[in-house]
């Protein structure tokens, strides 16, 4: 992923979902089905191990998206969740693929298989969440990861950039992204990275 230089007492907000082609709309099919939105990440003729907490994830992609998942590795500090992607997850088994801790927005306890050791913070709102996950990146970047929570940090004007995958898919249906804003946001594009089954654009957002 590429984008903006950050000072190193910078941080920079960024929103790392997946998406499909129409009007950018969707992250999922119906029923959260994310089997061709994902599908770029075996289409390709890289191996790429993802790691989380309960196992590996053997992926194949091409070289050009390897180089953009590593670099998100090495600049995201630190992501934001909502309840509803960590539990769809099981928490990713206590550690997620771009290896960086994870700060959920929600309004009750913590699941009772959280595990003590796991790198999981709970606090219930966005704002809450945006400053603890800065205090844990540090000059790194931090990633918003949940649909229902970029909606609400771009409405409250938390976001400094966007990173889209875009297949070449019309879902038609299923979990829409951008169809929530109070009003227009103005974008520049800051990267575009053609890559098999995907395309990798970053956009800065005009403030």
């Amino acid at each position: 992923m590429l984008s903006l230089p950050v000072e190193p007492t910078a941080h920079r907000i960024i929103i790392f979902p997946l998406t499909e082609f129409q009007n950018l709309h969707y992250v999922a099919g119906p029923d959260d089905d994310v089997s061709l939105v994902f599908k770029w990440m075996t289409s390709g003729n890289t191996n790429l191990t993802a790691s989380k907490g309960d196992g590996d994830i053997e992926l194949k992609v091409s070289e050009k998206s390897v180089e953009v998942f590593e670099e998100a590795i090495e600049q995201i500090g630190a992501l934001v969740a909502g309840r509803r992607l960590f539990e769809m997850t099981h928490g990713w088994g206590g550690k997620h693929p771009v290896n960086a801790p994870v700060v959920v927005v929600t309004h009750r306890p913590a699941p009772e298989w959280v595990k003590a050791d796991w790198p999981v913070t709970f606090t219930n709102s966005i704002e809450s969440a945006i400053e603890q996950a800065k205090a844990i990146a540090g000059d790194k970047k931090v990633a918003i990861a949940s649909t229902t929570i970029l909606h609400q940090c771009l409405r409250a004007g938390l976001v400094d950039e966007i990173h889209v995958d875009l297949v070449p898919y019309l879902l038609g249906a299923g979990v829409r992204m951008f169809d929530t804003l109070d009003a227009p946001i103005e974008l520049k594009s800051t990267s575009i990275i053609p890559s098999t089954g995907v395309t990798h654009l970053t956009f800065r957002i005009v403030k």
